[in-house]
């Protein structure tokens, strides 16, 4: 915090006098002597960034964590660091009036602070303990470290092992009884995060008694096979359930929460679904999220996961069976599916545009069916969802001992997992510039070299791309190559937003046909249609898959979702919109309720320079609307 009143006296210090002792014990054991001069001789260049190389992973989690706690203790003569597991500075980050000191004592990346090396001191202390540490002024062991005051603590992996330390080191003045609380806190954000970037083939739940601290540093993370068994668990994790990482071994999803896996698939079958409510086996209830990470594809269609009941999955392919499937009326996409009928099959680039919610994965998977690649892998991957820092290993995948972390047999990125089938890149407006590169190579050249290989595989794959961004104007700004995006746009269509389509009844029946699977059969009264056909639906298929899934529960065995069945928030948005802005328009025309329409429309076609499109996101109506009203006589 920047406004943290920081106390410059002494007195006001603590730290635990025996495990100081202790390791003041140890560094005499080590040979070392208190007034040695400390080696301050940093790693060599190749070696420094073997050092970054090995810990990419550790670094990328912590580096924003490393800048967010060193705002709040900027200007405050106090430098962050990050170590490895073995106490070598990896990244840092100060104060320009500290660094000067710093340099005496070498707090730079590649200087080794282990007590092999340093004695005691906050970094390695925290190592050889185990645990937060801090080590204040002459409680260092060396006298040269003596106008030092570090706190640090562990960062662990899953398994509970140090992959390195995150420490907070200034000058003795500018100790505050809260930099331990700061960092510890810190640390831990970044363990959460490596804990669930650490598996890929697993179902992650994220849980805690109170919804409003899922998310936070507090929360429960617990992994699981796609078949229920129990990996591993956070710190957090730990406490709430009562027990230990060895005794959670012996456990499944179903005998920790109550329920089989294959409920939680069926709740992320909506489109927007929302927290759970869990039981313990405690009995303390609990709230929850889950994170589905299965057959090495992130975020996967719920119809591949192995639990998903067959009747579900059953419907869930046919939902994604073809472009046929999705001709239902609409001109415009009836002219979308004709253009890409004629390309499927002859290794054009497919660019999909459209806003977000318009079911640009649902096309591409439609795309891919209907391919001569349908027997191949489909492939999905949202370079949004994914870490700028991680979406190069998911892409190109790593070899063994690549970085920190990885897996003995290296990974396998999703280019190669979509060789012989389909990548699908949604929202590749959002990929890396220095990534952009790679990928036009790959697309050029037919190769990919994994992190840490000097092995070009050939790969076979046609690519998909979606974006609700605008990439001309990306180019423009030089945040997306134009290469690439000469590359990617063999053909592009644009997605119709759901006030756009003509065909919102068919939608709405085939939506409800879903819903009814669950044991539930209802239709929508008229009136509530008409209001369908007014909103404009800015979230556009998950917003009205989400309100028909919950309108049918609450219309129970009455079969016909009323106005009574609707949210508050849904009615607010549309009640506020009239039917045809019909007070704007003279009453001229206005022998019948359909000339006020059409001249409402014509009013409203005039006033936005007929813009068929600027027309109908005026009046909420669909653009087929007007063209209808349009040529009336």
């Amino acid at each position: 915090m920047r406004d943290m009143s920081y106390n410059r006296s002494a007195e006001h210090f603590s730290c635990d006098p025996a495990v100081i002792e202790k390791s003041h014990r140890r560094s005499s054991a080590f040979g070392l002597d208190q007034n040695d001069k400390p080696d301050i001789m940093p790693l060599d260049r190749s070696s420094l960034s073997l050092l970054l190389e090995q810990n990419r992973v550790l670094h990328a989690h912590a580096l924003p964590v490393m800048e967010t706690l060193y705002e709040q203790i900027v200007n405050t003569h106090n430098m962050v660091i990050l170590t490895d597991a073995h106490g070598v500075i990896v990244h840092a980050l100060g104060d320009d009036d500290f660094l000067v000191k710093a340099n005496r004592v070498a707090l730079n990346p590649g200087v080794t602070w282990s007590e092999q090396s340093k004695g005691t001191n906050a970094i390695g202390t925290a190592i050889a303990e185990g645990v937060p540490t801090t080590v204040h002024a002459d409680a260092h062991y060396l006298s040269a470290n003596h106008f030092l005051t570090c706190s640090a603590a562990p960062i662990l992996d899953y398994q509970g092992n140090i992959l390195g330390v995150l420490d907070v080191s200034g000058d003795r003045g500018s100790y505050h009884k809260h930099t331990m609380a700061l960092v510890r806190m810190s640390a831990q954000m970044i363990e959460n995060q490596l804990f669930t970037a650490a598996f890929e083939n697993a179902v992650t739940l994220h849980f805690h008694s109170r919804p409003e601290f899922i998310g936070t540093l507090v929360e429960g993370i617990a992994c699981f096979t796609p078949g229920g068994r129990f990996l591993s668990a956070n710190r957090s994790a730990l406490f709430q359930l009562g027990l230990s990482q060895a005794a959670l071994h012996s456990h499944t999803f179903s005998s920790l929460f109550g329920l089989p896996l294959s409920t939680l698939f069926d709740h992320y079958r909506a489109a927007a679904p929302g927290l759970l409510n869990l039981c313990l086996h405690s009995g303390v209830k609990v709230y929850a999220r889950a994170e589905l990470r299965l057959s090495n594809s992130v975020f996967q269609h719920y119809s591949e996961l192995p639990s998903l009941p067959a009747a579900a999955a059953k419907m869930a392919a046919r939902r994604l069976s073809s472009l046929r499937y999705l001709n239902t009326g609409d001109p415009h996409m009836a002219t979308l599916i004709g253009k890409l009928d004629k390309v499927i099959g002859r290794d054009i680039p497919i660019l999909i545009a459209g806003e977000t919610g318009t079911g640009k994965e649902l096309l591409a998977q439609a795309i891919h069916n209907d391919s001569p690649r349908k027997s191949s892998a489909f492939v999905a991957v949202n370079c949004a969802s994914i870490p700028e820092t991680l979406i190069e290993s998911e892409l190109f995948g790593y070899e063994e001992g690549a970085f920190t972390g990885a897996r003995k047999k290296g990974g396998q990125g999703k280019l190669l997992q979509a060789d012989g089938g389909t990548l699908f890149l949604d929202e590749i407006g959002d990929m890396p510039l220095s990534l952009q590169a790679r990928l036009l190579r790959v697309l050029q050249e037919r190769v990919v070299t994994p992190l840490g290989s000097t092995r070009a595989i050939p790969v076979n794959l046609a690519v998909i791309c979606a974006t609700n961004r605008n990439l001309r104007e990306l180019i423009a700004a030089n945040l997306f190559r134009e290469d690439l995006y000469y590359r990617l746009n063999g053909l592009v269509v644009k997605l119709p937003a759901l006030r756009e389509r003509s065909d919102l009844d068919v939608i709405v029946d085939r939506l409800l046909a879903e819903a009814g699977s669950e044991g539930r059969c209802c239709s929508v009264a008229p009136d509530i249609m008409e209001l369908f056909r007014r909103h404009s639906w800015p979230g556009n298929f998950r917003q009205l898959s989400n309100l028909l899934r919950t309108a049918v529960v609450m219309a129970g065995d009455d079969g016909i979702i009323r106005l009574e069945h609707l949210p508050d928030d849904f009615l607010e948005d549309v009640q506020a919109v009239p039917p045809l802005a019909v007070a704007a328009v003279s009453t001229a025309g206005a022998g019948s309720l359909e000339g006020l329409a059409q001249a409402a429309v014509r009013k409203a076609y005039e006033d936005c320079g007929g813009n068929i499109s600027a027309t109908a996101k005026a009046l909420r109506v669909s653009r087929n609307t007007v063209y209808r009203k349009l040529n009336q006589r």
